[in-house]
């Protein structure tokens, strides 16, 4: 894909992001694009945003449990940029109106207290750069239409990124066991998905990894102070305005959301 596609699939992506439109997907139109092509139209995708006034604050793993996986029809995992106009905090109501196609993840967030760079790393690398993990909520969204998504399709759209919401306590990870702790997710009042960390990739330290290593074959490292999302542990739940949402993990904490 030459360059000039990439610039100006990335600035329909941008609009459709700014103007909350959806766009027909981009698998459908350029049945020949790869992976590749489509991690340079989410650069320029984040450089639009940047450009716009944003900033980095992270990364998030997507696609890591097999329920998602399924879901989606999407069998590998992805990555994407958090930017500081994404961060809601506990308890403030996020406009249902500045998304598109909501659905809500429950997850474990990492707030890393080191500068990593694959690759080469394994799990004990990640616990050892981590200063802790927080539950969290990613608002996943997307611009293409429907969800008719492929790999190639999400990776474009910031691994369908909308906005998240970081719970209010952080633990050492050394404290819990990230594999074995249970998620419960509750969607006003009543119990729609349960989880475990297991689900990202087989342990959250796995899925994080994955994204340290996959990014130093880029080049990219990881940052400290950087937040990074490793993965949705359940189904992804759909919202709209009016919804309230909490999910409890086991040994780390809860977090709540909700929608005006």
């Amino acid at each position: 894909m030459d360059k000039a596609l990439i610039t100006q699939l990335g600035d329909e992506l941008y609009e459709a992001l700014v103007k909350r439109e959806t766009v027909t997907p981009l698998s459908e139109r350029h049945p020949d694009i790869t992976i590749e092509d489509a991690y340079q139209i989410q650069q320029q995708m984040i450089a639009r945003r940047l450009a716009a006034g944003e900033r980095v604050v992270g990364k998030k793993i997507g696609v890591t449990s097999k329920v998602v996986m399924n879901m989606l029809n999407v069998h590998q995992p992805d990555f994407g940029w958090l930017l500081d106009g994404m961060v809601y905090n506990e308890g403030e109501a996020i406009p249902a109106s500045t998304l598109i196609q909501p659905k809500a993840e429950g997850e474990i967030a990492f707030l890393m207290k080191k500068d990593l760079m694959g690759p080469g790393l394994t799990a004990a690398d990640i616990v050892a750069a981590t200063e802790g993990v927080m539950a969290c909520f990613e608002i996943v969204d997307s611009r293409i239409k429907d969800w008719k998504i492929k790999i190639q399709d999400t990776v474009a759209d910031n691994a369908s990124c909308g906005v998240l919401v970081l719970g209010d306590r952080i633990v050492d990870p050394r404290k819990v066991d990230l594999a074995t702790c249970g998620m419960v997710l509750e969607k006003n009042g009543e119990i729609v998905a349960t989880g475990a960390g297991a689900a990202a990739l087989g342990h959250p330290c796995n899925a994080m990894a994955w994204l340290a290593n996959t990014l130093g074959r880029l080049g990219i490292g990881l940052k400290a102070g950087d937040i990074v999302l490793s993965g949705s542990l359940a189904a992804l739940i759909p919202v709209t305005a009016g919804d309230s949402l909490r999910v409890s993990i086991g040994g780390i904490g809860g977090c709540s959301v909700r929608f005006s």
